[in-house]
């Protein structure tokens, strides 16, 4: 019994100490205010201020061509034959590969 009350005089002569500690953990790392959250929050905004740059640069380029297309007809037919692969009715297109050709002899999985 007397280790017991030994311990209960530790406690209460720290006791403002002890309320301090427990007040600053529950602050700092339980509730939906703390400063975890407030930490984890601002990373999202600065990944989000990134997607809208990101996002801004790519509306901007986006407005750039429909500029081009709506100036220039002559950029309809180029998006076309790059992009989309379109041709005109009086010309062949050839595609040539650069990709290796593998030994069908050699390959173990074909027998």
């Amino acid at each position: 019994m007397s280790r017991l009350h030994a311990i209960w005089r530790q406690v209460v002569r720290r006791r403002y100490l002890l309320v301090t500690l427990t007040g600053c953990v529950l602050i700092g790392f339980v509730g939906e205010n703390s400063v975890l959250r407030h930490v984890r929050n601002r990373m999202l905004v600065r990944e989000m201020k990134g997607e809208i740059e990101a996002y801004t640069a790519e509306h901007l380029q986006a407005e750039r061509m429909l500029r081009e297309l709506k100036r220039n007809p002559k950029a309809i037919t180029k998006i076309a034959r790059e992009r989309y692969f379109m041709k005109a009715d009086d010309e062949d297109i050839f595609v040539l590969s650069d990709d290796d050709k593998t030994d069908k002899a050699n390959d173990e999985t074909t027998e």
